[in-house]
């Protein structure tokens, strides 16, 4: 297969996304303003949002009334929807002002609340009985009946709980005259559709009113009594292993089963997740359901994009899973976290006559760093940040803290809330950054590829004949080789014994 290289695919010659009307919501989560703003920008359809009370994520950044009155305006003056998260299980005291949240709530605009306590439900039906209900995940609504009492009291849509099948999807779709909703992306809780306890127990926070430590991510070991410090393995047999286990849910592939099956809404999970995430995932979806719905209108078949692939291998994550989509999933003890790239920053603007991009910096940049830039409607491309400037014009070395304002060259032009990241040189991919002879870099391709692709160039300054080759750990040596022995020197900008990029 022939790799295509960034300059024959620029990002100022990219097209805006065309206006498809898709049948399905893309829902995304907005923890923070920042977040919900980002969301929107990279094409979610609608957000979902908690105030400081009565939702499962106390320690996300969550709104105040006038935030969030201001994030619905921003959501509707796009013609996208918002919508509140209303979902703790309440004990008495927590009932306690509820009924005039909601009523705020709906004063300020928004399209939905999601509630998962019947008690809750109630108080919303007698308080604001004109306001659209959406039925949490956390009311585990797994069977036809379960769907058909939801929508009997009045529930307008119900987000269904994780463990279901495909095939129970569609039953419960072609019995019950009520929105369905589904996770697509993200974190899987061990417990069913969240009703946990491990948190309170191990940290007194409660995860079912909002506060859980989520300590079903921490690692665990066997440890004997009589043999303190001695750790040892957890095993497994035919029937699966007995220790927490949660990979992350990603259904990329399964677009065209969840739209025939008549979902109306797809939703990503993450409001505690980074700026970077949101992004990046609500982006890789709003591209594959949109390809799905100009494919079909061609007569033409989905198909997963790789480049979708590697977006959504860049952010922070655990090994991906299909959930039960198709059945109870395997046991995969491998969860740790795979994140081959830093979000190190947010464009704010792009200077065209002298073609830099002002960055607002997140993660500390030094000079000489490879770094990537991505964004809505636009290829990704590599450059190397071979000159920084401060806010007052001054060369640096490095921006090392949040929030700093800086100048980077930059010959695409940019536009705000496009994300700067960095490649981590400590992941299974690495890059060799060469110079040589700008009328060679096509011959270099070609060289490589002969070799079987060990190595995937990419231009990053024709001009002065920069070029970024993307290895593994295994090709690196070998690609080296290659290098030393061309026609026409290339000269490596690092030691070759060196394992992470200069």
């Amino acid at each position: 297969m022939s790799i295509e290289r960034i300059e024959e695919k620029k990002p100022n010659d990219s097209k805006n996304r065309e206006s498809l009307e898709s049948p399905v919501e893309l829902l995304a989560p907005a923890g923070n303003l920042e977040k919900l703003t980002m969301a929107l920008q990279y094409g979610a359809d609608a957000i979902y949002m908690a105030g400081g009370r009565f939702g499962l994520r106390a320690y996300a950044g969550n709104f105040t009334t006038e935030q969030m009155e201001k994030a619905i305006t921003l959501a509707h003056s796009q013609g996208k929807k918002a919508y509140i998260t209303v979902n703790i299980f309440a004990h008495n005291k927590d009932l306690l002002g509820l009924d005039e949240y909601l009523r705020e709530i709906e004063a300020i605009g928004a399209d939905a609340i999601i509630v998962s306590d019947p008690g809750v439900f109630a108080i919303a039906r007698r308080t604001v009985p004109n306001m659209p209900i959406h039925i949490s995940t956390q009311a585990n609504v797994t069977n036809v009946e379960a769907a058909r009492f939801w929508s009997d009291l009045g529930a307008e849509r119900i987000v269904l709980a994780r463990e279901l099948s495909l095939q129970e999807i569609r039953e419960i779709q072609e019995e019950v005259d009520v929105e369905l909703e589904v996770f697509i992306h993200g974190a899987m809780c061990m417990s069913y559709s969240g009703r946990c306890l491990i948190s309170d127990y191990l940290t007194g926070r409660k995860a079912n009113q909002g506060e859980c430590t989520q300590a079903c991510r921490w690692k665990y070991a066997l440890q004997e009594e009589q043999r303190p410090g001695m750790y040892m393995p957890i095993e497994e047999d035919e029937r699966g292993s007995y220790i927490f286990n949660a990979r992350d849910l990603c259904l990329l592939a399964d677009i065209p089963a969840l739209i025939e099956s008549g979902i109306k809404s797809f939703k990503i999970e993450g409001r505690m997740k980074s700026v970077h995430y949101v992004s990046t995932v609500t982006q890789v979806y709003r591209r594959a359901i949109d390809s799905y719905y100009k494919k079909k209108a061609e007569g033409k078949a989905y198909q997963v994009d790789r480049a979708w692939w590697d977006e959504l291998s860049k952010i922070s994550h655990r090994p991906y899973t299909r959930g039960f989509l198709y059945g109870p999933p395997g046991q995969e003890p491998d969860v740790a976290y795979n994140r081959e790239y830093d979000f190190v920053g947010v464009v704010r603007h792009y200077d065209e006559a002298n073609q830099r991009v002002q960055v607002e910096v997140r993660n500390r940049i030094l000079l000489g760093d490879i770094l990537e830039f991505t964004g809505p409607n636009k290829a990704n491309f590599l450059t190397v940040a071979n000159e920084i400037w401060d806010e007052e014009n001054q060369p640096i070395d490095q921006a090392p803290r949040p929030h700093q304002l800086i100048w980077l060259k930059s010959r695409f032009p940019l536009a705000p809330l496009d994300m700067v990241r960095r490649p981590k040189g400590s992941g299974e991919e690495e890059f060799l950054k060469v110079r040589i002879d700008p009328s060679h870099i096509f011959h270099l391709d070609i060289i490589l590829e002969g070799f079987g692709h060990l190595g995937v160039p990419t231009t990053v300054d024709r001009q002065s004949g920069i070029v970024l080759i993307r290895t593994t750990k295994d090709t690196r040596p070998e690609v080296i080789k290659i290098l030393e022995t061309l026609p026409w020197p290339a000269q490596l900008f690092e030691d070759p014994s060196k394992t992470k990029p200069s």
